[in-house]
């Protein structure tokens, strides 16, 4: 990736500018001298030079400002919305109507161009971005240990991971690694045009990421494999809406047969370098299970966990 100077870097876009990869994607885009404008709805923390604009997928109102100016954007699709091609095509209208050439969408690799919601938007941008890529990563190893996600909770709780995959397999992969192809797709010379699969150099059961994070943690962390309804039921106890909890065991269903059994070069042959295994994410981040296992009241900040 080359590195143009500040002053004639593109203006780069980044929806979801506070989420995973946003923060990790523009990051990347300032080192290489682009000029990044940040879309949230909450503004990021405020600091010399941040270009942010305040954006909200359902606020046509909010669209407008956040495009201004832009040759490239990153879109990351709202969250826990059932279909968010609704709200996405006609961002993308009218960013391309007004000038914007390149934009690169964040799917799932579990999303295929075409299918309902994210792979409508996949097919959008194939059919009319003059410049394009879509993303389609497998599972975020970041599920395992972002606060308030409901894997969290359950390792946090009673040390169990509930899924309806059974023994099914998933190269996860690394937020990290994720940006890194968006940086690339954003800021390369040649436009990607093209889908990139991401995944992370293996694919593990559940059973397999329980006994990684027994290991890391000190403690017993055990994989229940629930039937459908019962992992429905869990994800719904778990605060996860009913509409939502339903996708997400689907989900389930499609990796206990095998849809993300798979490893892919794409973090090797696009960056040049080796996607980041899961063994070593859970080590880097072995303080987050041995501070969440802590009793209340031996918690250094005093917070009730």
């Amino acid at each position: 990736m080359s590195a143009p100077a500040a002053s004639d870097g593109p203006r780069v876009l980044i929806t979801g500018g506070t989420g995973n990869t946003g923060r990790a994607v523009a990051a990347r885009l300032e080192a290489a001298g682009a000029r990044v404008r940040l879309a949230s709805r909450a503004a990021p923390a405020p600091r010399e030079g941040l270009d942010h604009a305040r954006f909200d997928w359902a606020d046509p109102a909010t669209h407008e400002g956040a495009l201004r100016g832009v040759e490239r954007a990153y879109l990351v699709a709202p969250s826990v919305v059932e279909d968010p091609s609704a709200l996405m095509l006609p961002f993308i209208d009218r960013a391309l109507a007004g000038g914007v050439r390149r934009l690169v969408l964040l799917s799932a690799s579990v999303v295929p161009e075409g299918g309902p919601g994210l792979g409508l938007v996949h097919r959008a941008l194939r059919e009319r971005a003059p410049e394009w890529a879509v993303l389609q990563p497998s599972w975020f190893m970041q599920n395992f240990v972002v606060p308030h996600n409901f894997r969290l909770a359950g390792i946090l709780g009673p040390g169990e991971i509930t899924t309806a995959t059974g023994g099914g397999r998933v190269a996860f992969v690394d937020a990290d690694d994720i940006a890194e192809v968006a940086a690339r797709a954003l800021l390369d010379s040649a436009p990607h045009n093209a889908a990139h699969v991401i995944t992370g150099p293996e694919a593990l059961s559940y059973d397999d990421v329980a006994a990684i994070l027994s290991e890391v943690a000190g403690r017993a962390i055990r994989h229940v494999r629930a039937d459908e309804a019962a992992a429905r039921a869990h994800l719904v106890q778990a605060g996860v809406p009913a509409p939502y909890a339903a996708l997400l065991v689907r989900l389930d269903l499609a990796i206990r047969d095998g849809a993300e059994d798979r490893v892919t070069d794409t973090v090797q042959r696009v960056t040049g370098r080796a996607p980041r295994a899961f063994r070593d994410f859970a080590r880097a981040h072995a303080h987050v299970f041995h501070a969440l296992h802590e009793p209340t009241h031996a918690r250094r900040d005093g917070a009730v966990a």
